[in-house]
């Protein structure tokens, strides 16, 4: 079964103040390609806006998610299929969204199939990394056809980094937006990067200066959270689930709803987040890294502990479902403290520096989970940084879409940076621009105003 998300229009997460780049200096086209793991995404983004009072207008915004009949996690196989059987049909359902060609005076004009004409696109966005490198190279060959076709610039986007940009697109798509000499958050900001793939804190200074304050040793915790759902889950739960996001539906199993979060007590100090008491049931989920405040995560050792639980459980018959809720609400909890905790230590070791961080961001599936959004305002609120915006993206940009794609392109595009054709995917790629080698610019591929940037060689990696 596939899985089709159609056209959104996001409200922004407020945040508090202006930033110190330059608003676009004119109106910008682009058509925007995502596959990077099992969602083929296409959009279309305007930075003129059609609706009144907005600086950016989202077109067109669609995604096609393999079916992943494994049910153990995405089959690589089956999102390569995916993406070449439904790619090129996207991108044509998408191109009648384009603005009408007598409202966008000055520029070049293509023809539809039907015969209306419609404004080329100023350059094509386009995902290069990082990824499963097969499913990229599906989307950056056809990006790199269009923009040879159409005779028009590309940009290799990170894919991550249009995670962290993700809430200044929103902005910019809000009536607030409108007007300003730029995009919020402002840099520098914090971003939580959390999904099946990826855990990372970073810190922004700029567009292409990042620092990577903290990723995981071992799994990402979305992963985690999936393992954690296969394991507590009732079979005849999981057996109706259309994809294997099973962190996702441990969740709704967890809380029926926001007024069950306080369930679960937001530690107001670092003690109590570790010293928990034995529940009713004799058991409590240690948490991970609890001897040392280094900045860095681990979440392998909280299915782990599941998995032993349960297992001991089987040796003495069937789990009794309100240890079983409760576990799936330990096993939850236990993922975000350690998340939240590691943050915070990270907004402390600044403060001591003197940096004090108005935004936090955070984006990535995972950041779509109700509890996770209750939970980290309740901790910034007891830990002294209530102060500290938290700004999450709509649910429907958390997730990986074209449309963040789309904007960290205009981003990138705006600052003078396309991408040579001659480019390949990159399976890895940091983010951090003070490591050798790292950062957004440290691959070859870039050319700034006609001139290629050095950087180690672009590819396959």
């Amino acid at each position: 079964m596939l899985h089709v998300s159609r056209g959104l229009r996001a409200l922004p997460s407020r945040c508090r103040h202006t930033v110190s780049i330059s608003a676009f200096r004119r109106n910008l086209l682009t058509l925007a390609i995502e596959t990077s793991c099992d969602d083929t995404c296409v959009s279309i983004l305007s930075t003129n806006g059609r609706r009144t009072g907005v600086l950016a207008d989202l077109l067109f915004n669609e995604k096609v998610t393999a079916r992943n009949t494994g049910k153990g996690g995405i089959l690589p196989t089956e999102s390569l299929e995916s993406h070449q059987a439904n790619l090129s049909k996207l991108v044509e359902t998408a191109l009648p969204t384009l603005p009408d060609a007598e409202n966008t005076v000055g520029r070049r004009t293509i023809w539809l199939r039907d015969g209306r004409p419609k404004p080329k696109p100023d350059f094509i966005s386009v995902t290069r990394g990082p990824g499963m490198s097969a499913n990229l190279g599906i989307g950056l060959t056809t990006a790199k056809g269009l923009a040879t076709a159409w005779q028009i610039p590309m940009v290799g986007v990170h894919h991550m980094q249009a995670h962290a940009l993700t809430p200044r697109l929103v902005h910019a798509m809000s009536k607030d937006g409108h007007g300003t000499e730029g995009h919020e958050p402002d840099f520098p900001f914090l971003t939580l990067l959390i999904s099946g793939g990826h855990t990372m804190l970073l810190y922004s200074r700029g567009l292409v200066d990042h620092e990577i304050l903290a990723t995981t040793t071992d799994t990402a915790i979305g992963d985690e959270l999936d393992k954690c759902g296969r394991l507590i889950l009732p079979k005849h739960l999981q057996e109706g689930t259309p994809d294997t996001a099973f962190g996702k539906y441990l969740s709704a199993y967890a809380f029926s709803g926001p007024e069950e979060f306080d369930f679960w007590k937001v530690p107001s100090t670092r003690a109590q987040e570790l010293d928990k008491p034995v529940n009713e049931f004799g058991w409590v989920l240690s948490a991970p890294m609890a001897q040392n405040r280094d900045l860095a995560f681990s979440f392998s050792g909280i299915a782990s502990q599941v998995r032993r639980l349960i297992q001991a459980r089987n040796h003495e018959g069937a789990m009794d479902e309100n240890e079983r809720l409760l576990l799936a609400r330990s096993a939850l909890g236990t993922a975000f403290e350690h998340l939240g905790s590691r943050t915070v230590i990270a907004l402390e070791k600044l403060r001591a520096e003197g940096v004090e961080i108005d935004s936090l961001v955070v984006s990535g599936g995972v950041a779509a989970n109700s509890f996770l959004r209750y939970y980290l305002r309740e901790l910034l609120h007891v830990r002294s940084f209530g102060t500290t915006t938290l700004v999450f993206p709509p649910v429907d940009l958390c997730t990986d879409n074209a449309a963040m794609i789309a904007w960290a392109g205009l981003e990138m595009f705006q600052a003078g940076y396309t991408t040579d054709l001659g480019c390949a995917p990159v399976k890895r790629w940091s983010m951090d621009s003070r490591k050798p080698g790292g950062g957004i610019l440290g691959i070859g591929g870039w050319v700034q105003a006609d001139r290629p940037i050095s950087g180690r060689p672009g590819g396959i990696s």
